[in-house]
């Protein structure tokens, strides 16, 4: 009689199991970053957000179509390269993602946006900030940050305006993203009257740039401009010091207004002459980022580099859209997500119909002691 009510108790258990199993459903959103070689970092700062955000979502216990989700991240690793990009894009449409949080490179991400449209899988960048990603106008591709008119054309106004500089040298990574917000430094710049006495290109692997800075340095330019990645960045600045240019203003985009150039500058005198640009407001200045930042400090002590507050809202963003559409189908959740209004860390997020962020803020840094702080 024993055995048989402890049978029945079994089985009782093993079928209540059986029915929380089958009002669960496991849904994979993906992420895409470089997780190998020098910009790592940033990789690794991107997966971090996805991964709070994923956290704090199956915390919530959503129910989407009568079962409740639990959330998981599928990170694949794009090392900063186009070709791997669009493999790993490739290879989130093949495992039926719902939705992908990525890529951080404008040069992965625009290649890597084809792939996503081709499959119908939409995906948010929270850092790639090429114009050209959101000109095909697909409803598959979204941005939560500036894009580089606006980051390129604040730095020039600042050059100009602010520190009213004559003279500037440009310096780009040939990549789609460092080209393109030097290019927009560029010409902005050159409507404000400044002179541009050079344009010199490197690429997202040197390290060594005494050639292009000596030619630069005979042109005595106020500033250089560098559309590229800390991992040039920082060596570039210490490199500056060596050929005594202490004096010289050191412009650059997101790419370079990182924690991680603090280290990389390795004690130069030149990271005081950084001023950077940043698509977003600075965390102080988010809705939610003080406390969020207090939190990823504590799961993640520092790793912090940019963009992932950008990558946590876009996590949020996604699964937004498909609690207001009751689905995990791309198909059916994508007009709720070109509908977003979700108030968000980083900002209210809104989207233009091409995929661009309404009203998308931007925020000057500089290096004085040492620290990151708030340009004046």
């Amino acid at each position: 009689m024993q055995f048989k009510l402890k049978l029945t108790a079994a089985l009782a258990i093993a079928a209540a199991c059986g029915v929380a199993a089958a009002q669960e459903q496991v849904v994979k959103i993906g992420h895409v970053a470089p997780l190998s070689g020098a910009q790592a970092h940033y990789g690794k700062d991107n997966e971090n957000g996805v991964r709070m955000a994923i956290e704090d979502l199956n915390a919530q216990k959503i129910k989407i179509g009568g079962k409740t989700i639990k959330w998981e991240i599928q990170a694949e690793d794009d090392a900063a390269d186009p070709k791997q990009g669009t493999a790993a894009a490739q290879k989130l449409c093949d495992a039926k993602v719902a939705g992908v949080v990525g890529h951080l490179n404008s040069g992965t991400t625009i290649p890597a946006a084809k792939v996503y449209h081709d499959c119908g899988i939409p995906h948010i960048t929270g850092a790639a900030t090429n114009p050209d990603l959101t000109k095909p106008g697909w409803d598959t591709t979204y941005r939560i940050i500036s894009n580089d008119n606006a980051l390129g054309a604040a730095l020039a106004l600042y050059a100009a305006d602010k520190l009213k500089l004559k003279k500037v040298a440009v310096i780009d990574d040939r990549t789609a993203y460092g080209q393109g917000v030097a290019e927009v430094f560029k010409k902005t710049a050159q409507s404000k009257g400044m002179q541009v006495v050079g344009q010199e290109f490197t690429n997202d692997k040197a390290t060594d740039f005494m050639a292009i800075l000596t030619s630069i340095k005979s042109k005595n330019p106020d500033a250089i401009f560098y559309g590229g990645m800390d991992a040039q960045g920082g060596p570039m600045l210490r490199q500056l010091d060596q050929l005594g240019m202490t004096n010289v203003k050191f412009f650059g985009g997101d790419g370079i207004c990182t924690q991680k150039i603090i280290e990389l500058a390795g004690g130069a005198k030149s990271l005081e002459n950084v001023i950077c640009a940043e698509g977003g407001s600075s965390l102080d200045k988010m809705p939610g980022g003080k406390a969020w930042k207090e939190r990823y400090d504590k799961k993640y002590p520092g790793q912090f580099q940019i963009y992932s507050p950008y990558t946590y809202d876009a996590t949020f963003v996604l699964v937004d859209a498909m609690k207001r559409a009751n689905s995990i189908d791309p198909k059916k959740y994508i007009p709720f997500l070109k509908k977003t209004n979700y108030k968000g860390v980083t900002a209210n997020i809104v989207f233009e119909p091409n995929g661009e962020l309404k009203n998308a803020a931007s925020t000057l840094y500089t290096y004085k002691g040492g620290k990151k702080s708030v340009a004046e």
